[in-house]
């Protein structure tokens, strides 16, 4: 199978001449994810290894997706864990409530470019 495939970083643009890949396995990751907001995260867990194991296999666009998913799983990690702590001191039920909103405003934005078939927008930010 041959592809061409045109990267412009700056405006997200991807061409590819071919078949188009299968990006069930990535709705499925940020499935999972928006899932472990119920499951204590277990879900997000399974999701992540998921992520890892088909990153690197597929056109850039949609490794970028992998790579993505992985950011959010770790930044989830450490925005979970910081709101569990400051639970101790009454403000970590808020900080837990954006976290949850972070999340899925990720996991949204990340359907919207699989959707759409190009990178999601601001792969290294820690925010959105």
């Amino acid at each position: 199978m041959h592809r061409d495939k045109d990267h412009d970083h700056g405006n997200r643009v991807v061409t590819e001449t071919g078949n188009s890949p299968d990006t069930t396995v990535p709705i499925v990751v940020y499935t999972l994810y928006l899932a472990g907001v119920v499951t204590g995260g277990l879900t997000a867990l399974i999701g992540v290894v998921i992520a890892y194991v088909y990153r690197g296999k597929g056109p850039y666009w949609l490794d970028e997706h992998y790579r993505y998913q992985i950011r959010t799983f770790w930044l989830a990690l450490l925005y979970f864990a910081v709101s569990g702590l400051l639970t101790l001191v009454m403000i970590g039920f808020v900080t837990w409530l954006l976290a949850v909103v972070w999340l899925v405003v990720r996991c949204v934005k990340g359907l919207k470019g699989l959707q759409e078939k190009r990178v999601p927008d601001n792969v290294e930010t820690w925010l959105f």
